[in-house]
């Protein structure tokens, strides 16, 4: 693999952290916890795997900037602007989290969750769209 490929590696993972994210979302609803346990894994794993590769892709390649002029630049920033704070400060609540949930610390899970999850699927959505707006 090139280094110029990782941006649609990124993309892979992120979308995979989504469904993770989503399916440890709907397996606590239903009070499995095992497999949201599971789910929850998978979604940080992946999520180090993404910034892992982003770190390698643009410590070598830099950013690649944005093409679109008028309304979809405008729309382009409106997501990616967001999308860079909140990924920054969305770090430290979800290995907090994920830390109260391995140690089953379940009410101080739960009530750091409540502001983790939506903000770790933001980032990880938002990602998404602002790769599809780059390379599509």
């Amino acid at each position: 693999m090139n280094v110029s490929d990782l941006p649609h590696l990124n993309a892979a993972l992120n979308t995979l952290s989504t469904i993770f994210l989503i399916t440890g979302w709907l397996l606590i609803k239903r009070r499995r916890i095992l497999p949201h346990k599971r789910a929850m894994t998978a979604a940080i794993v992946t999520s180090a795997l993404f910034l892992t590769s982003y770190v390698i892709y643009h410590a070598n390649v830099g950013s690649k900037p944005f093409p679109g002029t008028g309304l979809v630049r405008t729309i382009y920033f409106a997501i990616l602007i967001p999308h860079v704070i909140l990924a920054a400060v969305s770090l430290p609540p979800i290995l907090i989290t994920f830390a109260r949930g391995l140690r089953r610390d379940d009410a101080r899970h739960r009530k750091i969750a409540r502001w983790t999850f939506p903000l770790w699927l933001f980032v990880s959505v938002s990602g998404v769209a602002v790769y599809g707006m780059l390379y599509w």
